[in-house]
């Protein structure tokens, strides 16, 4: 889930965030080969999502290297509703419209089902806006509550708004709120804390299902996932994947209190760092390889370190430990994903603040999206991490259409780069609910 954290009053007037110029000649040709091949992209996405429906909606963190563009992290649950840009509202409506008919063809009422216990404003704003659209699209929307509520809460929310939260109960196999029982049960909780009794075994339908929760789901088969998508794609348009896509690595059972599955994190740091140093002599690359040490199951950018050698990986101080050994909701971290670090080369203009791009998306279409900047974090640092600041900038123009005519490196033809990338991971989250859904509840891991 997108982190929802105050906004700064920056100056934004320069808001789209520009890449060095140094790096802007490998992303042309990025750029270049999928704008392109935009005929057989969309052709080869048509056929993908005929074989492999997409998840009710997302988002995708992205970093853009300009030798390099690829993304860092997908959530299934997404906030984050109230940061994009409203002039593509009718978007997001025939989106929405799109998904519910896939979902439950008869559906008349929507009920989300928020996080636990929040009363962060930027989240409840971000609810507020998820039911406004819900409600555009023709479908009367509730917020119910997991929480033990006695009666109604009701929240006053900055943009004047006011957010009501129902308590739920169970009637049967179905979940009502005072009387109103919908079709569809909206989840925008990645149950991290595991399972909820209430929304086990009832005959509405679940978007997304509770089995892409964080209790079963795993960060490393879904970029395993999207490893494979990326080498097909790469084949189709001629280009070398590894633009595309961040290699990763899994190192069993770890538990960094105790200190057990050191020397195993240690040599595939070493081996990450490694290849990542090959790659960048091939390409005569300058920067210094590092790598993301990340829990395998979890969000709010909780439980990640950065690493540019191995040994910085052995020896953590408590605090450190402390800090990799809990995501959310106190959800022990007993295996962690790494990842080929991506450096974020793109800033806003006369500040300077480092800037990446997070798309949204509702079942297969690209509704909108903005930059997240922050404030006092580098190019090669963690910009999705608890407690910080960002400016969240709107897209100004639509990820959906390319520009032909225009430059490759047009503002409106890097979004349509971007909307590729996000429904690439989009692809990836699809066949991880294939696989989730469609199948037993089997070890996430081979070696498990």
């Amino acid at each position: 889930m997108t982190n929802n954290v105050p906004a700064l009053h920056l100056d934004t007037s320069d808001s789209t965030p520009e890449l060095e110029a140094s790096y802007c000649g490998p992303l042309l040709m990025i750029e270049s080969h999928i704008i392109e091949n935009r005929r057989q992209i969309e052709t080869w996405f048509r056929e993908q999502w005929r074989r492999t429906p997409a998840p009710f909606y997302a988002s995708v963190d992205l970093r853009n290297a300009g030798y390099k563009l690829g993304p860092v992290d997908t959530n299934l649950f997404p906030a984050g509703f109230n940061n994009l840009n409203h002039s593509f509202d009718p978007l997001v409506v025939q989106a929405i419209q799109s998904a519910v008919e896939h979902a439950c063809p008869d559906a008349r009422g929507m009920l989300i089902i928020p996080e636990r216990h929040t009363r962060n404003q930027f989240y409840l704003e971000s609810l507020a806006t998820m039911a406004d659209l819900f409600e555009l699209a023709g479908f009367e929307t509730r917020i119910g509550s997991l929480d033990e509520l006695d009666a109604p809460a009701h929240f006053d929310l900055p943009s004047g708004r006011t957010l009501t939260q129902h308590p739920i109960h169970r009637e049967g196999r179905r979940i009502e709120v005072d009387g109103f029982s919908p079709c569809t049960i909206v989840l925008n909780n990645d149950l991290s804390g595991g399972r909820e009794d209430i929304l086990e075994d009832i005959e509405q339908t679940v978007v997304p299902p509770t089995a892409l929760g964080w209790w079963h789901r795993s960060k490393f088969n879904h970029f395993s996932h999207y490893q494979a998508l990326a080498n097909e794609l790469g084949d189709l348009i001629e280009l070398d994947p590894w633009h595309l896509a961040p290699m990763i690595l899994d190192c069993g059972q770890i538990d960094f209190m105790k200190r057990e599955g050191e020397n195993c994190l240690q040599e595939k740091v070493s081996e990450m760092l490694a290849a990542i140093q090959k790659k960048y002599d091939e390409l005569e690359i300058k920067e210094k390889p590092f790598v993301v040490i990340k829990a395998d199951a979890g969000t709010y950018g909780m439980g990640v370190m950065m690493a540019q050698s191995a040994e910085e990986v052995v020896g953590l101080n408590r605090k450190q430990r402390t800090r990799m050994a809990a995501s959310k909701d106190g959800r022990s971290i007993n295996r962690v994903l790494i990842q080929e670090g991506i450096y974020s080369f793109e800033k806003l203009g006369s500040s300077g603040h480092v800037a990446e791009p997070v798309l949204y998306m509702i079942d297969r279409h690209v509704v909108g999206g903005f930059y997240r900047v922050h404030t006092k974090k580098g190019h090669s640092e963690n910009l999705n991490s608890p407690g910080a600041e960002f400016v969240p900038l709107p897209f100004t123009q639509s990820c959906v259409t390319p520009a032909p005519g225009a430059s490759p490196d047009s503002d409106q033809n890097r979004l349509y780069c971007y909307g590729v990338v996000a429904r690439l991971a989009l692809l990836a989250a699809a066949r991880e609910q294939r696989d989730l859904i469609g199948g037993p509840a089997v070890a996430r891991h081979p070696a498990e």
